[in-house]
């Protein structure tokens, strides 16, 4: 194979992970090649609320929170059953902090501690950090503003067709499909993957993930699994690819997230026959599954209350400007807007209500110790269940290199974000919120400073 030019580190991929592989490297003396199958890059990326989830952060520390690697890592084995890869669940709770830590300093991203997202849904304390007003689409521009300020080279409309690797299971270079369909061949010395997951195959969610093969995908289109594909090629093990982000609360018809905090702050959800049927609390990424069970859209119900601690984020933004809320003053004339029977509505605010009044689960099993239901005047979303990302991928040891099946590296490639194995478990039930982008910007970091020693 001929190359028309060779650089030392190549990253496919231009989200969150691909840009932080490459500043990275960048950052450690290596030249980089950025390459986006996108004209405009957006990814799984942009599709995102934008937030990052770390461990003793500089963040947490000026809110006044004590954090750690050990609790983060702890959570993890806890969300999970302890049916995750203990190598990579170790290098995520040690770098993640340090990670979000060298995006806020050395690159000025202004990213903060969320307060407004409280400890939930197997997080034991507030680590959710992001760009106040801010959105993924937000931070995938601000990355790619932060690779021209540090010389970073990207070639956009390139799509990764063909990874050719000696006998070996060196890297020597790739193919790339241009927008005219022209073929241009690249040389590297590492090669990086951070091209997204699979959620846009539904050969592969139909192998791997069968129950969300149907279901509405709410990533990007680029997610077809790219990476797994040649990865594997190349003789890469792959590892929980079983597990996934699915999410309850995708608007219908605006396509926009009610926002996890609307349930942690009080919100509930009922079908059509205005019954709840699920602990919403209990699982962020599983309540897909009994929402998707109703056979048609639900409803999120929340207060004014509710409403207001939840306005500041972008999509709670966007939802009040396009009127996508139907309200009432009450329970029944919130059911007499969205079409369920009144009785059964204010029937399940009842009884919620006075499970927190006594102290006790409700029928569904939620503990509503640091939460109250909604009540007084009413707000409800009409949504559907949707597969958001994928969580396995290419398995990889803790310095981002990907692995045989033998547990051996391949020479110089390097995986992170949704090509990769992240820290799931292997299934829906294992998800931490915002653990997507945790892994994409920490596993981001080490790909490229290993690819950057690596050429060194």
């Amino acid at each position: 194979m001929e190359f028309e030019f060779s650089i030392p580190v190549l990253v496919v991929g231009g989200g969150a992970c691909g840009c932080i592989a490459a500043l990275s490297a960048r950052d450690a003396g290596a030249e980089v090649l950025l390459v986006e199958a996108d004209e405009r890059p957006m990814g799984t990326t942009g599709m995102s609320m934008g937030l990052i989830c770390a461990a003793g952060t500089r963040a947490q520390a000026a809110k006044g929170i004590s954090d750690s690697a050990d609790a983060y890592y702890d959570d993890i084995i806890a969300k999970t059953r302890g049916a995750t890869d203990p190598v990579i669940a170790r290098a995520i709770a040690d770098h993640s902090g340090p990670t979000l830590d060298w995006m806020a300093g050395r690159l000025s991203m202004p990213w903060e501690l969320d307060m407004g997202f409280r400890p939930s849904y197997g997080l034991s304390t507030y680590r959710m950090h992001g760009w106040h007003g801010h959105d993924g689409q937000d931070m995938v521009d601000l990355l790619h503003q932060r690779l021209e300020d540090e010389g970073v080279m990207v070639m956009l409309g390139a799509r990764l067709v063909e990874i050719h690797a000696d006998d070996a299971g060196r890297v020597l270079g790739v193919s790339l499909r241009r927008p005219d369909g022209s073929v241009e061949q690249v040389g590297c010395e590492s090669l990086i993957l951070a091209s997204g997951g699979y959620a846009a195959n539904h050969d592969l969610l139909a192998q791997y993930i069968p129950s969300m093969a149907e279901a509405r995908n709410n990533g990007h289109e680029g997610s077809d699994g790219t990476a797994v594909l040649l990865g594997r090629k190349l003789g890469a093990a792959l590892g929980d690819m079983g597990a996934y982000q699915g999410y309850a609360m995708l608007t219908d018809q605006q396509g926009i997230s009610v926002v996890p905090g609307v349930i942690v702050d009080g919100g509930i959800i009922v079908n059509a026959a205005g019954e709840r049927f699920c602990d919403e609390s209990e699982d962020i990424a599983g309540m897909v599954h009994p929402v998707m069970a109703q056979g048609g859209p639900c409803w999120v119900i929340l207060d004014e209350r509710i409403d207001a601690a939840q306005a500041y984020t972008p999509e709670m933004k966007t939802l009040a400007s396009l009127n996508a809320a139907r309200r009432g003053a009450d329970a029944a004339c919130l059911a007499q807007s969205i079409g369920v029977p009144a009785e059964a509505l204010t029937a399940a605010l009842a009884e919620a209500a006075q499970a927190k009044a006594q102290g006790r689960p409700d029928t569904m099993g939620r503990c509503w110790d640091d939460a109250a239901p909604p009540q007084g005047a009413l707000a409800a979303f009409k949504v559907v269940g949707a597969i958001y990302h994928t969580q396995g991928g290419l398995q990889i040891d803790g310095a981002a290199r990907v692995l045989r099946e033998d547990g051996t590296p391949l020479p110089n490639l390097f995986a992170g974000g949704g090509a990769a194995r992240s820290v799931s478990g292997p299934a829906h039930w294992g998800y931490l919120p915002a653990m997507g982008l945790c892994t994409a910007v920490t596993l981001g970091r080490l790909a490229g400073l290993s690819a950057a020693a690596l050429v060194a």
